[in-house]
């Protein structure tokens, strides 16, 4: 007898799921991780565009926008750690440190704040739809 359920991203399959252990292996799940995501992604992409609004229209601070990008980048990042802890060995987690520290020269240094949203946004997009492969390559430890 086949069952219609949902498969890792919610996409509808037909046929009997995997074991729960196969789906497990080398993952933990975190109760509520896919709606927890969305959330702090739409949370993190309004810090990212109140920080565009200040360094290219108004000329306010920066630092709310950043902020709220960096709590909701970090929270996403711990998830991501607690779900797979070699995470940050590779090219996906190894770019959110270095995001990090964009982020925190852009305040240091509002003169080039411009310059780094642009280069954090466009690196961002690519590393973020790059294939699996790449993003997941191991390029530390």
């Amino acid at each position: 007898m086949a069952f219609l359920w949902f498969g890792e991203h919610s996409e509808p399959m037909i046929g009997l799921p995997p074991a729960p252990s196969s789906i497990m292996v080398g993952k933990r799940e975190l109760p509520a991780r896919r709606w927890l995501s969305i959330a702090l992604r739409s949370l993190h992409l309004a810090g990212v565009v109140l920080t565009a609004v200040a360094v290219f229209g108004t000329g306010a601070s920066a630092v709310p926008g950043v902020a709220v990008m960096l709590l909701s980048g970090l929270a996403l990042y711990a998830i991501d750690l607690w779900q797979h802890p070699g995470f940050w060995r590779e090219i996906a987690g190894a770019f959110v440190l270095v995001k990090l520290v964009m982020l925190v020269v852009m305040v240091l240094v509002p003169a080039i704040a411009g310059v780094l949203f642009w280069l954090l946004l466009i690196s961002s997009s690519v590393v973020s739809h790059a294939p699996r492969v790449f993003r997941h390559k191991r390029i530390l430890g």
